[in-house]
């Protein structure tokens, strides 16, 4: 059995401290079995850790979210490429195509698709792993799975199944779908033995490889990346789940959480501080999350989220959070702070001047024994001032070897890396007609191969 996590998302609903290149799942305000600042990719990983099941994992994302999952899980991390964020049944119909041409995985496999960010106790993944027992004993299609609802909520859709008895594992037919009823449809639907759908389910892999091909979709991964921005932008459940009739549910008991709005998150963080602040006692039910530098302090305000971030400031009552979506729809704004391979950097300022020109400054930290890819810029200068550590640079093939208070100049189109020999900060002043991330030209990736262009020059 194979099992693909699904990490996409656009990073509003969690606004400022998620951005279209910090999505949710990567933001550290939940807390691990050590006490160490954890995120929610981190500590679904790890969850699958612990049940011996990262050795068949794959985790499926688009460009923008590939350094992050590196940085947070390391560089080794089994990824699925999407070349541009499209929908589900996009990205899960390119998954099949890698796990078949690429990956070598029969078409008898089970696969079972899960999101990135659940918030579930360890026995969740037991019912992971059987789903594929379900498949093989109820020869279905497909397999969900359902979470036995706790309550009557609107904020989720309903699996619902026939009025048929559960088979041997405990698994049920499905009837239909509904989504995201209101309280008096919830109830009903709960009195008739409806689940909560959590987004999780399996099929065996020819399944889905036979419909790409009905499709006329080529099966090879790199095939079907150069046609991928002609793949329909749709969800999964809408192309394929709504259209079968062979489906089963197998119901899962357990704790279950969809931490995706700042009300539900927050319910879930060890601490109502995060961060450089005051938060007083009598501000009774209050959140602080404050990624900047500067102190923020609350006093006598209750039941309220405040977050900081240098993308911005949210201030919102804890009932009125969801709305944040839907308040920022037509705002746009560059991610002023993104997570790396590397590391990681922040955005101090940046200018657009009347003539044309830009100025964008960036504090930027590289963690010990990692480097920046060799690479130029053809429209703009950048000057690095060393505020920490110490560092190996190279500059157009030539070695230096830097430190805190250095200054370093590099004029367009010459090539240049660097190397953190301890970890180390430094402020980059970047000026130019054009500062966008398709200016950055990587001639190499590997500092070992960085290196040898001294010597071959």
């Amino acid at each position: 059995m194979k099992l693909v996590l699904l990490s996409g998302g656009s990073g509003k609903r969690l606004w400022p401290l998620s951005n279209d290149s910090r999505s949710k799942q990567f933001l550290k305000v939940l807390e691990s079995p050590t006490g160490e600042p954890e995120s929610m990719v981190q500590r679904v990983w790890r969850q699958l850790e612990e049940a011996g099941m990262t050795g068949s994992s794959y985790l499926a994302t688009g460009r923008s979210q590939v350094e992050s999952i590196q940085s947070q899980l390391g560089s080794e991390v089994p990824i699925i490429v999407e070349p541009e964020r499209r929908d589900t049944f996009p990205a899960i119909a390119l998954t099949a195509a890698y796990l078949y041409s690429m990956a070598g995985v029969s078409p008898d496999e089970t696969v079972a698709i899960l999101p990135v960010d659940p918030y579930v106790e360890a026995s969740f993944f037991d019912t992971v792993v059987q789903l594929e027992q379900t498949m093989e004993e109820s020869g279905a299609n497909l397999a969900l799975m359902g979470v036995v609802p706790e309550h009557a909520s609107e904020k989720y859709g309903y699996i619902i199944p026939t009025t048929a008895e559960a088979g041997t594992s405990g698994y049920l037919q499905v009837s239909h779908f509904q989504e995201k009823p209101d309280r008096v449809q919830a109830e009903g639907l709960i009195s008739k033995g409806a689940l909560w759908n959590c987004g999780v389910f399996a099929f065996r892999l020819g399944y889905l490889l036979d419909i790409l091909q009905r499709k006329g979709l080529p099966l090879n991964y790199e095939e079907l990346q150069k046609q991928y921005k002609l793949l329909a932008s749709i969800s999964f459940d809408y192309e394929v789940v709504e259209k079968e009739e062979n489906i089963v549910v197998q119901p899962y008991a357990g704790f279950w959480k969809d931490l995706g709005t700042w009300n539900t998150l927050t319910e879930e963080m060890s601490s109502n501080l995060v961060g450089k602040g005051v938060v007083t006692a009598d501000s009774e039910g209050t959140c602080l999350i404050n990624e900047l530098d500067i102190p923020i302090t609350v006093i006598g305000a209750k039941d309220l989220i405040i977050a900081a971030s240098p993308d911005g400031i949210l201030v919102t009552h804890k009932a009125e959070s969801p709305r944040i979506k839907e308040v920022l729809k037509s705002y746009e704004q560059r991610p002023m702070f993104e997570e790396r391979r590397w590391g990681h950097y922040k955005v101090i300022d940046y200018v657009k001047y009347d003539e044309g020109n830009e100025v964008l400054t960036k504090r930027i930290f590289i963690e010990e024994g990692k480097n920046i890819s060799y690479q130029l810029h053809r429209k703009r200068s950048e000057i690095w001032t060393f505020v920490s550590g110490e560092a190996s640079i190279v500059i157009n093939e030539k070695m230096h070897n830097v430190k805190a208070g250095d200054v370093v100049r590099i004029p367009e189109g010459t090539k240049h890396a660097i190397l953190a020999l301890t970890d180390v900060e430094f402020i980059e002043v970047q000026t130019g007609s054009e500062l966008v991330e398709e200016d950055n030209i990587r001639i190499t990736l590997d500092w070992k191969d960085i290196a040898l262009q001294q010597f071959i020059s």
